[in-house]
Parts: C-alpha cells; sequence; structure tokens
C-alpha cells in the first residue's frame, strides 16, 4: 500500500480512537456527576435510568474491546503489516479497510472463516 494511503488509515484509526475515549471520558463524567442527584420518587422512572445506564456501558463496554483493535491496527500500520491478510498474506482491498479499518483478513478468507463458523454452529 502506498505511503499517503497508510497515512491516511493512520489518520482515520487515531481520530475514531479519540472519538471513543472522548465518549467514554464523557460517560464517566456523566455517570459519576449523576450519583449525587436526589433519588427519583417513581421507580418507574429509577428502572428507566438504570436500563439507559446499563444500556450505555454495554457501548461502551464494546467500544472498550474496538480500542484494543484499533491499537492493534496502528501497531500493524507500524510494523509495516497493515492492509495484509493475517491467513493469506495477500492485500486487503482499500474498499473494505474503509469500511472496517481494524480488520486483520481479506473478504475471501473472512467469508471462508464465517462459512465454517455457520457449519460448526458457533
Amino acid at each position: 500500500m502506498e505511503p499517503d494511503r497508510i497515512e491516511f488509515f493512520r489518520q482515520l484509526l487515531q481520530e475514531r480512537l479519540q472519538e471513543i475515549l472522548g465518549e467514554a471520558d464523557k460517560t464517566r463524567s456523566d455517570m459519576t456527576g449523576s450519583d449525587s442527584a436526589p433519588p427519583f420518587p417513581d421507580p418507574t422512572d429509577r428502572a428507566s435510568l438504570e436500563t439507559d445506564r446499563n444500556f450505555t456501558l454495554r457501548i461502551r463496554d464494546r467500544e472498550r474491546k474496538l480500542i484494543t483493535k484499533i491499537r492493534e491496527a496502528l501497531e500493524r500500520i507500524e510494523a509495516g503489516t497493515y492492509g495484509h491478510c493475517e491467513l493469506c498474506g495477500g492485500e486487503i482491498a482499500e474498499k473494505r479497510l474503509i469500511a472496517r479499518p481494524v480488520t486483520t483478513m481479506c473478504i475471501a478468507c473472512k467469508s471462508s472463516q464465517e462459512a465454517l463458523e455457520r457449519a460448526r454452529g458457533q
């Protein structure tokens, strides 16, 4: 892959990482700041708040996993292996990298892997 395209993906990954970290900080501030709020007199309101918090925490947990993948992708850029399939060693199509910049497999290998998982019932 050409150096300018590598730089494009580095910037894309770094921006996404900063965005996720910013959202995590905002969530932490919102949750710690609202603990001092008086309890809701209506149990339904309290249940709604707890449901919203649990949903937010599930999203942040998924983003935490994405942070790891983003950092690994940035490491692959530094190592010079970004954009190469970890299974077959071939180049990953740029369209696939734009759609999922953290991917480690080309579409053919990923499709094969998913077909095997479906066959096994996973």
